[in-house]
């Protein structure tokens, strides 16, 4: 499991952990019932206290996309993909429409934004 955190995106790091992971279990990365690492193990890797690991974890319970096993620790839930998928695509949507407005009020050509997304979307390989 993969997680990048920054401290300079104004995103609380609790958030980029748990968005991070929900988008490796929607995209099948982490699979049903694979177990997650602990809380302690993920805040020691991710150099972050052990307390945002923790929130980040107790989201995603809350959200259905992982469970707690009591002494056993945190697996991937059973979660409907297409409900978790939709989900991801109202952000996206939220987003880009954000981005349309700042472009609108600044004269910047939907041209130019399909280029700027097209550059983003390649790095992204």
């Amino acid at each position: 499991m993969e997680i990048i955190i920054s401290n300079s995106n104004g995103v609380p790091i609790y958030e980029q952990i748990k968005e991070q992971i929900k988008i490796q279990i929607v995209s099948n990365e982490l699979k049903e019932d694979e177990l997650l690492p602990s809380i302690r193990t993920l805040a020691r890797d991710l150099r972050c206290s052990v307390i945002t690991t923790k929130n980040a974890y107790e989201e995603l319970v809350k959200e259905g996309y992982i469970k707690n096993v009591p002494s056993k620790g945190f697996y991937v839930a059973k979660i409907n993909k297409d409900i978790a998928l939709e989900e991801q695509m109202n952000k996206i949507e939220e987003f880009l429409d954000q981005a349309i407005q700042i472009a609108k009020m600044n004269n910047i050509s939907k041209k130019t934004i399909h280029e700027m997304i097209d550059i983003f979307y390649e790095e992204e390989k």
